[in-house]
């Protein structure tokens, strides 16, 4: 059943964004600008976490740290997914006006996120070693990446609660507090791993001690937000729990996503083991460009949360003109800046690299990487722009099947054709263009060719 909208949001509490009216370009610049701004924040202190430890340990500690960027987020991306499909659904509730209904979906993510936060930090502790030898880690590396990971993974309550209050918090059209949060974590960490490496000379482990202490940091103020009364959607200690019906919708939109990120992940996963088999040089740089196209990522990553809130909003209200005009908006906004920073890389690559760690051998692994992908961040944008609205639209599992058969299956296959035939590694490189292309052609029927905007009506 749907609730008409009537256009009066009286009720909603400051902070909080209606996106039904008002330009739609300024509101979606208004929205991915402090994401953006958080993004930047985020791979920044990522960034500092690699450069103190490069720093302070050296590169076997640098290579431990870098290498296991793909493990975690193949730990923690299900979860991630499924936070983004309850965005989907506090944005179309909200949209729609629905206060009892927001109320509902926020009290069951929260719960889910409780229950998996505890399931992560029980595997990720226990099988932690496992992992790291199945992903074919240097055995020079090994001991210093098993303890940063244990630790880490001690975390993951803190980990995962971060970002499922900051999907929520998105979800409400409110991208400045969580940017507010971010900030401080970001300096915390900063802080905490200077402190502990190059202060009191402690080992690897202080550096994932330090990240799980200033995630902590943002989660308390995330939550106390959420917590203070008189909002439309205050948190309430008691009433956290599993709605079934709100999860079983908050399920069926983010599974897909989960999925997906889960899919990719598992692919990167594939792809960084061929890697660790040519050595602690290659893993370095593979790890460091992975750091510097965190950056090509950003522009792409916000366009994409606010394109996903505004069309939630958009089609929850009915208004379905408006959600293919911010479609259309944030496609081009996120190709057109991923590909200027694509240039960028191209152009900077050898001091870029060099930036992080000055050894020739990783320079030139990273170079001919850098210079074989990044002149496709324009692909890149656009496959997860297509995603990013059919996600809005409640059609998530449209991405997951292309993610799923040419991300992985296809990526996967490639990598192991090319690593029979030749054993070079610049082939490896060229798996991504190559897969970024053929999605991209198939997003491109697909947003032509269908009516999205009626996903939530079926």
């Amino acid at each position: 059943m749907h609730i008409l909208h009537t256009g009066s949001h009286g009720h909603h509490s400051a902070g909080t964004k209606d996106m039904t009216q008002g330009n739609p370009y300024s509101l979606m610049v208004g929205f991915a600008l402090p994401i953006l701004l958080s993004q930047i924040f985020q791979q920044l202190y990522n960034t500092a976490d690699a450069f103190i430890v490069g720093k302070c340990l050296g590169t076997n500690a640098l290579a431990a740290v870098t290498s296991s960027g793909t493990l975690i987020f193949l730990m923690i991306s299900f979860v991630m997914g499924t936070a983004m499909g309850a965005g989907v659904v506090i944005s179309r509730y909200f949209g729609a006006g629905k206060e009892e209904e927001v109320s509902r979906a926020i009290h069951t993510v929260l719960a889910f996120g409780i229950v998996s936060g505890v399931v992560l930090t029980i595997v990720g502790v226990a099988l932690t070693p496992t992992f790291l030898a199945w992903m074919q880690t240097d055995p020079e590396v090994m001991p210093e990446a098993v303890e940063y990971f244990r630790y880490y993974f001690l975390g993951s309550l803190s980990m995962v609660m971060y970002n499922i209050c900051r999907s929520v918090i998105n979800a409400l059209g409110d991208s400045r507090r969580p940017l507010y949060y971010l900030i401080f974590s970001s300096l915390l960490n900063i802080f905490l791993d200077w402190l502990f490496l190059a202060v009191f000379r402690w080992g690897v482990w202080s550096a994932a001690v330090a990240t799980v202490l200033s995630q902590t940091g943002s989660v308390v103020l995330c939550m106390a937000y959420l917590l203070r009364k008189g909002n439309i959607f205050t948190v309430e200690l008691r009433k956290i729990r599993f709605h079934r019906d709100m999860f079983s919708e908050i399920v069926r939109y983010g599974l897909p996503s989960g999925v997906q990120n889960s899919v990719i992940a598992f692919a990167n996963v594939i792809v960084q083991s061929q890697i660790n088999s040519f050595g602690k040089l290659a893993m370095a740089a593979y790890g460091t460009q992975a750091k510097i196209e965190g950056f090509a990522f950003l522009p792409i990553t916000s366009f994409n949360m606010a394109s996903t809130t505004f069309i939630s909003q958009n089609l929850g209200a009915r208004q379905y003109d408006r959600a293919k005009k911010g479609a259309r908006f944030s496609i081009l906004a996120a190709m057109l800046l991923a590909e200027l920073i694509g240039v960028c890389c191209f152009a900077f690559a050898p001091y870029l690299i060099g930036f992080f760690d000055q050894t020739p051998g990783v320079i030139a692994f990273g170079v001919q990487q850098a210079r074989t992908v990044a002149l496709f961040y324009c692909l890149l944008a656009f496959s997860h722009s297509v995603a990013a609205v059919c996600r809005g639209a409640g059609k998530a599992f449209v991405p997951m099947c292309v993610m799923l058969s040419v991300w992985c299956v296809i990526r996967i296959l490639y990598i192991i054709l090319v690593m029979r035939l030749t054993g070079e590694i610049g082939y490896i490189y060229w798996a991504y263009p190559l897969t970024w292309g053929i999605s991209s052609v198939i997003y491109l029927i697909y947003y032509l060719r269908s009516d999205w905007v009626h996903g939530f009506e079926e």
